[in-house]
Formats: structure tokens, C-alpha cells, sequence
């Protein structure tokens, strides 16, 4: 049976439908792309039958998007994305993804679906195609407007999904397509998608209930990823050029013999779940689950260690370090803070909990294996982007690891309140030393070269006070720089260094810039109204930011906030 697009009536009501300009028609593609193209036409021939493939306009872990070109049946000719799922995706994923599409898209700035193809186990989505510009590229010259109707529409897009109980789970700039021409917005990507208990997306139910599916990818990628996580890592060398997080300070000896300390490792208290379990006796230590190996420690021995902790990274064990039968009553560890894992950790069944997503956009519930997650990961994504916009840095946070971004969240949020939001969720993090909260405000104008860096301020203490209610309160004003990132532990026994390159919000990948004088960029920034933000912009960023995904703004709440009042 041939098919062939449906009538412009039926899809020109999206308004994010684009026609082709002339750039991509006439572009040269490579060799690659061409073969690439090929392949996808052997593999579903029907879609040679409806649709010339152009090129290839992005390309992820599961899967590769084409620009298709398709006549319609008045004769003109309109350009689609074409979303080619690798061979190996869960057909209940795939059907959760076009479910989304069909019953959440086409209308509140989501993207819609056309229709969709198949054959054997190749699955290609049709979309209207809109032509977008990456946020990556013109970070540098967006105005403050922009990014106030930018970040409004894609808390209206949030709401809409949000209605029907879905997560998206992948909230980033890549995702949410903007096209400044036409002001015209898009959510796109539901592959990593969950929904809610009470989700109106039946097969997202179905998902809820797979643990398999809960990494977000292919069981086959996460059981690589397992055996990844195995292999042994390289021993980091440290140098006498200059400090590092390496360093060990004098007292190295104390926590050496701290170390031969036998730590029990039955009757302790569990908070790896949302509701901690009581403790079994008066003096039992704290048991959590941390996110690379499982460690506990002595009551007394951990309020020891927490004011001398040292400063050194604990390595996985060899592959070869097969985990062997539980293990039996009365056993202890005494691993803590050595270069290897024992036995008795590697024993120990590893908690399951949903980390799909993208690094450097995952909420603190996220990074610490909180199984309860809600709508709220999706809105502390959309925070992300507002603090990268407001602060003209793009990505913000980029770590190596899990544990780094907790740390990147703590030089910002600071580590008093990343360690009190913890234990709402039933997780115990350990810090090496307290880390202030900063300033959004102060932050972001130092970051867009606003201010000198050494007007940086920390935010005191903690009270339920907004970003721009606590900018009127004293604060300490001795210039600060930034830190280098806090020693991490959740409380299992691992401590992980953070490296000072892995520890730079902004200086990985900077915003575009010209050749001008820092005199004419500040002039420039001015004219795009960069030194007139009001202080409603930091107070939302502030509770988009929430440590505690109990509290944290909705995004209904947020579009009636007084940033938007005029909206």
C-alpha cells in the first residue's frame, strides 16, 4: 500500500511547520550521511515511496533524525523530520513515545507527529519540520526578552505535558527547538519519557512497571554500562606543581588508622529509601547508598573523620572481582577509604533507581538515587536552562560523574542545604567542608562580566527567604573566589575527588563571543536590556531551583509567577 503525506489543511494548523530554505537543499553532504540515507531507504523502503531524504540533521544514542522533503497532494512541497529509532529499542518504549506524540503533541509549544513507519524492527516517527537555531550558537547575542519568553514557553509546554502525567526526563536546550525568526517553540524527544501514577499515557504505566526500562535505554546498554562500571580505573598521579584535590593534608596518619576500624554491616539504619526505617538500636550508624560503591561507617569513627576528612578518590574494584554470596552475619568492612572495594560491599545489592537524562540537567533526586521521582526532575531542568541563559554560560554544570555534579550543585546552592534537602528524599550526603550558597544574582551578573569576580557573595545561611528577599540581608563581603568543589560521600564510604577541571561551571564551553573590547560587550549587553533584570527573574530561578522536589514550584506555578505577570 502506498502512502503519502496527509493535506496541508491537516497539518498547517502546528505553527512550528517550516518550509525548507534553500541552505539545506543546496548543502553538500558527505560520504557518510549518503550511506547513512541509503541504508535508512533499504531498511524501509516505503519511505522512498513518500519522501525525498535531504540530509541528516542530528544524530543521538537512539536514534537519528533526517530532513525529508514530501510533495502534498495541492502540489507544494513541505520538509519533515524524520526520527529513525536504532533497531534495538523496546517496542513498549517506542509505542509510549508515539502515544505521547499522538495524545500530548501538536499544540502548547509540543511537538506532534505526522505518522509513523515501520518495517520488521525498524521504526521511523514522521514530524513536522521547524527550523530552529541551537541555543549554543546564539547564547551570546539573546536578549533578556528572549529568554524570559523562552523560559515562559517552555514552562507552558511542561504544563501541558505535565497534565497528562508525563516526565519528560530530558529537559535541555537541544530538546525544547526555538526558532527566533518566527518566536515560534517546540518540545521534542520523548524517548526517555515515564509517567506519573496517575499518567493518562496507559503504556507509560506499563514502563513504570519494568525495571528493566527505568535507566532509560536498552537493556542491553544498561547491562553494558553495569560492566563499565566494573572495570578497574587508572591510579591518578599527583604532582608537586601545584595543589590538588589530591592533596593530602597532614593528617593522613589519624585517617589511616581510621581505616583499620572494623565498621559493622548489619543492623543499621536505611535511608535509601523515602521512608527511613528506624534504627535498630541506640548508637547504629546511618547506612545510604552512594552512587559507585557501598560503604558504610561506624557512628563514632564517621563524626570523627567528618571534620578531618582526606581528601582521596576511591576506585572501583577489578572486573575480575566477581560479588559473591550475601554475606553472612557479624561480617564487617574495613574498605572505607581505601583504593578497593571488598567482598562484603561488592556483595551488596546495588538499589535501582531511574537515572535517564543528560548530564549537567539532572536534579539532586536524580544524582542520588531517589526511586520516588516526579514531575519536579523536569522543572529543576528548566531552572538549568535559566540560570545558563540568565548567566550567558552554556553548558553550566559538565561532570565526569554523578558525584561531581552533586558538588557543582553545592558551589551554588550550597552544601548545608544540598545535605538538609537529602534527607527529605532519605539520603545522607557527606561534604568535606560547608560551602555557602551564592548569590543568583551576583552570580550571573559576574558571569556576564557585569561585576568583578571579587563581588561574588555568599549567601549566609539558609531561611526560606527568596533570592531577591535576601539580597537586602548582610552579607559577607570579603572577596571570594570560586571553590574548587567539595569532598563528596553519601554516606556508603566512597569519596570522590573533584578535579578543578571537571569543576568549571563555565569555563568548559564559553558562549560565544566577538573580538570587542569588554567595555563595548557590556555596552552591547546593555542595549539588550542585560542591565535592567528584574529581580522577579532570580526569585523564580530560585525556586525553580529547589534542593527539596517536595517544594519545589510547579510549572503551573510558575507561569503565574510575576515574572510573567504581563504574559
Amino acid at each position: 500500500m502506498e502512502l503519502s503525506p496527509v493535506c496541508s489543511e491537516d497539518i498547517s494548523s502546528y505553527g512550528g511547520i517550516l518550509k525548507s530554505d534553500a541552505a539545506h537543499r543546496k548543502r553538500k553532504i558527505s560520504k557518510d550521511v549518503e550511506l547513512d540515507i541509503e541504508s535508512l531507504y533499504k531498511a524501509v523502503p516505503q519511505l522512498s515511496k513518500v519522501f525525498r531524504i535531504t540530509d541528516k540533521i542530528g544524530e543521538g544514542t537512539f536514534s537519528s533524525v533526517y530532513l525529508g522533503e514530501a510533495q502534498m497532494h495541492d502540489g507544494r512541497r513541505e520538509m519533515f523530520a524524520l526520527k529513525h529509532l536504532i533497531p534495538t529499542s523496546h517496542p513498549t518504549r517506542i509505542a509510549a513515545e508515539l502515544q505521547c506524540l499522538t495524545l500530548a503533541g501538536g499544540r502548547e509549544n509540543v511537538m506532534g507527529v505526522t505518522y509513523c513507519f515501520r518495517k520488521e524492527d525498524h521504526v521511523v516517527i514522521v514530524m513536522p519540520y521547524m527550523e530552529h537555531q541551537a541555543i549554543v550558537d546564539i547564547i551570546g547575542s539573546l536578549s533578556y526578552e528572549e529568554v524570559r519568553l523562552y523560559i515562559y514557553h517552555l514552562l507552558k509546554a511542561l504544563k501541558h505535558i505535565h497534565q497528562f502525567g508525563i516526565i519528560h526526563r530530558d529537559i535541555k536546550p537541544n530538546n525544547f527547538l526555538y526558532n527566533r525568526k518566527l518566536r515560534t517553540y517546540a518540545l521534542v524527544d520523548f524517548g526517555l519519557a515515564q509517567g506519573t501514577a496517575d499518567s493518562q499515557i496507559e503504556l507509560l504505566k506499563v514502563m513504570r512497571q519494568k525495571p528493566s526500562q527505568k535507566g532509560g535505554g536498552p537493556p542491553g546498554k544498561q547491562e553494558a554500562a553495569q560492566r563499565s562500571r566494573a572495570l578497574p580505573k587508572p591510579p591518578v598521579k599527583t604532582t608537586n606543581a601545584a595543589p590538588t584535590a589530591l592533596a593530602l593534608p597532614p593528617h593522613q596518619s589519624d585517617l589511616s588508622g581510621l581505616r583499620r576500624v572494623p565498621r559493622p554491616v548489619f543492623g543499621e539504619r536505611n535511608l535509601n529509601s523515602c521512608t527511613p526505617a528506624p534504627p535498630t538500636s541506640k548508637h547504629a550508624p546511618l547506612k545510604t547508598e552512594s552512587l559507585k560503591a557501598k560503604k558504610t561507617e561506624d557512628a563514632a569513627s564517621y563524626k570523627h573523620t567528618s571534620s578531618n576528612r582526606a581528601l582521596v578518590s576511591v576506585r572501583t574494584s577489578s572486573s575480575s572481582q566477581k560479588p559473591q554470596r550475601a554475606p553472612q552475619q557479624g561480617l564487617t568492612c574495613n574498605c572505607y577509604l581505601t583504593d578497593r572495594v571488598c567482598n562484603v560491599c561488592l556483595a551488596r545489592k546495588q538499589q535501582v533507581a531511574p537515572r535517564a537524562g543528560t548530564p549537567g540537567f539532572r536534579a539532586p533526586e536524580v544524582l542520588t538515587k531517589c526511586p520516588n521521582q516526579g514531575t519536579a526532575i523536569d522543572v529543576w531542568s528548566a531552572g538549568v536552562i535559566l540560570l545558563s541563559l540568565l548567566s550567558g554560560r552554556y553548558p553550566f554544570f559538565k561532570a565526569s560523574d554523578d558525584l561531581i555534579a552533586l558538588a557543582q550543585i553545592m558551589t551554588i546552592r550550597g552544601s548545608r542545604e544540598t545535605i538538609q534537602a537529602a534527607k527529605t528524599f532519605g539520603k545522607a550526603v557527606v561534604c568535606s567542608r560547608e560551602l555557602p550558597r551564592q548569590d543568583l544574582r551576583t552570580l550571573c551578573e559576574t558571569l556576564r562580566g557585569q561585576r568583578s569576580s571579587a563581588d561574588v557573595t555568599m549567601v549566609p545561611e539558609a531561611g526560606g527567604e527568596t533570592s531577591a528577599a535576601r539580597r537586602n540581608t548582610d552579607q559577607d563581603e570579603t572577596p571570594t573566589r570560586w571553590p574548587n568543589g567539595p569532598q563528596l560521600d553519601t554516606h556508603k564510604g566512597e569519596v570522590s575527588e573533584t578535579r578543578p577541571e571537571h569543576h568549571k561551571h563555565s569555563g568548559s564551553s564559553k558562549a560565544p563571543t566577538n573580538q570587542s573590547s569588554p567595555l563595548e560587550s557590556k555596552v552591547a549587553d546593555d542595549q539588550k536590556g542585560w542591565d535592567r533584570v528584574p529581580d522577579e527573574a532570580f526569585d523564580l530561578l530560585d525556586l525553580l531551583l529547589d534542593l527539596d522536589p517536595s517544594t519545589r514550584i510547579t510549572a503551573a506555578e510558575a507561569l503565574q509567577h510575576p515574572l510573567f505577570k504581563d504574559l
